[in-house]
């Protein structure tokens, strides 16, 4: 990512939504330029942890709010014209950078629930709101239509955008990509990327920002979890573990999808031991499978889900009261460094 800014001029930024284990970010600030909220406490983890003020993109400001949020920010992006009305003196007050989301009306993301642009989406002002100008108050647009993608994606994302508000782009000084950018992605085309940014600076005269949130921590952590039991039922078999899906990884319910298990396939074949993988909670639906393993699992076995940080430490959850897997990190040492252990108090003072 560091490259790409290097050689492109973009300023990437990690989108808190996405990774926010802030233990790590005097690591993430050698490299990236700051961060990127869409809440509160967003923007005070980037201020606090990370030692910036944030690129705000909220769907709504709240008034009780606006005050502390913007305290503590450069840039603040606005969902609606109702909310720029409602915020814009007060926000240039403070000194911020001002921009209006927009939404190209493109994407190639196939979930619906991660498609930003989906019809009749919430999230930014689609081109028919827009006249010929922007409000002089306006110095950037926003945009955000990808989901784990490649540069050519973007690449037709852009297309569009330039065919709906192509005539409000030399009006602005600076436009961001938003997020969904696979960078770390190992077959993610870079090149490409740094040509994309490097034309659409030259030929709109602006300052070009990325907020990739996923690929920070992409292939980066591992959730190791234990077997306790094991169920059959009408010829399945369900590995019960300590860690569950709906608490601790609902991703894997949402999107919906099977992460990587190493030393298993993930899929069943008839010459294997084969299991769905199960989480401890009363939900019903708290399993994702099948996985194939050259030898049968036992209570006590570990079980390593691969790629487990982004997107999923950030979404937990305390449903059934279930215990939360410890956070660490691996040193160079090749040793545990423990980094915080979860207490019947965290569960407890959730609620009351």
């Amino acid at each position: 990512m560091k490259y790409v800014a290097d050689h492109s001029g973009a300023e990437i930024l990690c989108a808190l939504k996405g990774y926010s284990m802030w233990s790590t970010f005097p690591i993430i600030k050698q490299y990236l330029s700051g961060a990127t909220a869409s809440s509160l406490h967003e923007a005070r983890l980037c201020y606090e942890e990370m030692g910036t003020k944030a690129h705000l993109c909220c769907p709504v400001y709240l008034e009780s709010e606006f005050d502390e949020i913007t305290s503590i920010s450069s840039h603040i992006t606005f969902n609606s014209f109702e909310q720029f009305r409602k915020f814009k003196d007060r926000a240039l007050a403070k000194g911020l950078e001002i921009a209006i989301r927009i939404n190209p009306e493109y994407s190639e993301v196939g979930t619906e629930m991660y498609n930003p642009c989906m019809p009749g989406s919430r999230l930014g002002m689609v081109a028919d709101h827009f006249g010929k100008t922007l409000p002089v108050e306006v110095t950037g647009l926003h945009f955000h239509a990808l989901c784990e993608q490649n540069a050519s994606s973007l690449v037709n994302v852009l297309v569009n955008l330039e065919k709906k508000f192509g005539h409000l782009l030399p009006q602005v000084k600076w436009v961001n990509f938003g997020g969904g950018h696979h960078i770390t992605r190992k077959d993610y085309d870079v090149d490409l990327l740094i040509q994309t940014i490097q034309n659409f600076k030259k030929k709109y005269n602006v300052h070009v920002i990325l907020e990739p949130g996923e690929a920070v921590g992409w292939q980066t952590g591992y959730l190791v979890a234990t077997v306790e039991d094991i169920i059959l039922a009408n010829g399945i078999q369900t590995a019960i573990l300590n860690v569950s899906f709906s608490a601790h990884m609902p991703d894997c319910l949402e999107m919906p999808y099977q992460p990587k298990i190493w030393g298993a396939d993930s899929e069943a074949h008839n010459e294997k031991h084969v299991y769905r993988m199960g989480g401890p909670t009363c939900l019903a639906g708290d399993f994702v499978g099948f996985y194939s393993f050259d030898q049968p699992l036992q209570s006590g076995d570990k079980i390593i889900f691969d790629d487990m940080i982004h997107y999923t430490m950030v979404k937990t959850t305390h449903f059934n009261g279930v215990a939360h897997p410890s956070i660490g990190i691996w040193t160079t040492e090749n040793k545990f460094k423990l980094v915080r252990e979860f207490t019947y108090e965290d569960y407890k003072e959730r609620l009351s």
